[in-house]
């Protein structure tokens, strides 16, 4: 007997995360789970980062002859080498400079992005739905399988996500406005302080406001495979979960401060050599920090079975 069908039969309030331990070591124990999910999100993402590389690479070369020497566009070597120390003693000049480098490549950015943003959110809602599937169906096989359901449902989730990202920008670009652009405007000395709390702020703000929100999208996938229902029935369901709602919220809050847990370690651990850097060299941080990230992504993709795994056997719980 699990702890909330033990909290059910006593007439005890079950929380939603009061067996997650018992969740992480069940996960913990399936790592097929895992590896599902890291094998479809890299199925993804490395062609996808290839593919940003490429043109990347390509605009870059175009504008500086093909050296690829940023200092082409104005990055003098000095900047590069040490771009904190450089924007903390000069961060207005530091800012035109970086300004002037990204107004010559923009125009052509933004005619890239013009179709290599469709073609990665296509092939996203493909690859996700795929693989999302398989992963669902190994933590619980009598799930039914409904592809073409849960790829309308993913498309439908990352226009929200879309529009998110879309309300962040404005966002900083609002503080930009109050703390930066407005002092330069009267005469004053932009606030730079301000800015990167109120940029820190928003961020955090809206990261944990899309966890609050976002739950809604992610259940009603796993309501279509569960109930055996369309688009529309899986959306209003998702919506409309009765008191199993605030048990997915409060996972679904909980798995996103996690999340922020794993950026601030590794952003811990990517600084750990910095003190050694006279006696390492450039090869060692750059592998460093790809291996940092990699057990990040890793780590993510471990959190990301966890939460489907807690929202099934909730929902086994409530349900059954």
């Amino acid at each position: 007997m699990t702890t909330e069908q033990a909290g059910l039969n006593t007439g005890v309030p079950v929380r939603g995360t009061q067996s997650l331990v018992g969740t992480l070591s069940r996960c913990w124990a399936q790592p097929s789970a895992t590896g599902l999910e890291v094998l479809w999100r890299w199925v993804f993402g490395v062609p996808a980062l290839g593919l940003i590389w490429t043109q990347g690479r390509s605009i870059l070369a175009a504008h500086t002859d093909g050296t690829l020497d940023v200092a082409r566009l104005g990055l003098d070597r000095k900047l590069m080498a040490d771009p904190v120390g450089a924007a903390a003693a000069d961060p207005l000049g530091v800012s035109a400079k970086v300004g002037e480098a990204v107004g010559i490549l923009l125009p052509d950015v933004l005619h890239v992005a013009m179709w290599l943003v469709p073609l990665l959110v296509v092939v996203w809602v493909v690859v996700s739905s795929v693989g999302r599937t398989l992963v669902v169906r190994r933590i619980d096989g009598s799930l039914h399988t409904r592809i073409g359901t849960v790829m309308v449902l993913q498309a439908v989730r990352m226009v929200a996500l879309l529009g998110m990202f879309g309300l962040w920008f404005g966002c900083l670009h609002w503080v930009v406005k109050v703390a930066v652009t407005e002092p330069i405007a009267a005469g004053q000395e932009p606030n730079l302080v301000l800015y990167f709390a109120m940029m820190i702020v928003a961020t955090l703000g809206l990261f944990t406001g899309w966890a609050a929100v976002s739950w809604a999208l992610a259940v009603a996938p796993l309501v279509a495979m569960r109930r055996n229902v369309g688009v529309a029935r899986s959306l209003a369901a998702g919506f409309r979960l009765g008191e199993l709602r605030g048990k997915l919220v409060e996972v679904n809050l909980v798995l996103g401060i996690v999340k922020i847990g794993l950026i601030v370690l590794a952003m811990v651990f990517s600084a750990t050599p910095l003190p050694f850097e006279t006696v390492t060299s450039a090869e060692f941080l750059q592998g460093w920090w790809i291996g940092v990230t990699l057990l990040y992504f890793v780590g993510s993709d471990f959190f990301h079975v966890v939460r489907l795994r807690a929202y099934l056997e909730l929902w086994r719980v409530f349900e059954g």
